[in-house]
């Protein structure tokens, strides 16, 4: 996490998401194609919005992003404008997904957020999410005995 207070013309702000949102069906479609085009698509929405990335983890049916944005944006309207935008480039670069989903959404319609600092601390929600999709034999602890 970044300790910097980011700052505009009458506010000043520290605010941090996790937020959680699986695929429609719980379908595992978030292969490594997928999740390049989310995270291609991400930089886009960056470079648009007033929002801020840090981390984004993938498993194979849902996805984990850690961001900061501006106060007077929402994070259901964080959760909109991801979810909207990553929907429309994957089914155009990747037709073949609508199949999958039946002709329909990529997202389901809800969502999970959570400031960071509020449920866990910082440390904590960015190794979890930063370990979405790796195998579990790679994330256990060793054993003594």
């Amino acid at each position: 996490m970044r300790d910097v207070v980011e700052k505009a013309i009458h506010c000043a702000w520290q605010i941090h998401y996790h937020i959680v949102f699986p695929v429609k069906y719980r379908r595992g479609l978030l292969d490594d194609a997928v999740v390049k085009i989310i995270m291609m698509t991400a930089k886009a929405i960056e470079d648009r919005y007033d929002i801020e990335f840090e981390q984004i983890g993938c498993d194979e049916d849902h996805v984990h992003i850690l961001c900061t944005a501006h106060p007077k944006i929402a994070p259901g309207q964080i959760v909109r404008v991801f979810k909207s935008i990553t929907a429309r480039e994957l089914f155009k670069w990747k037709p073949d997904l609508k199949r999958d989903l039946w002709g329909g959404e990529f997202w389901t319609d809800g969502y999970y957020v959570a400031t960071v600092g509020e449920r866990a601390d910082w440390g904590v929600v960015e190794r979890y999410v930063k370990n979405q999709g790796k195998p579990k034999e790679e994330l256990r602890q060793l054993e003594l005995f």
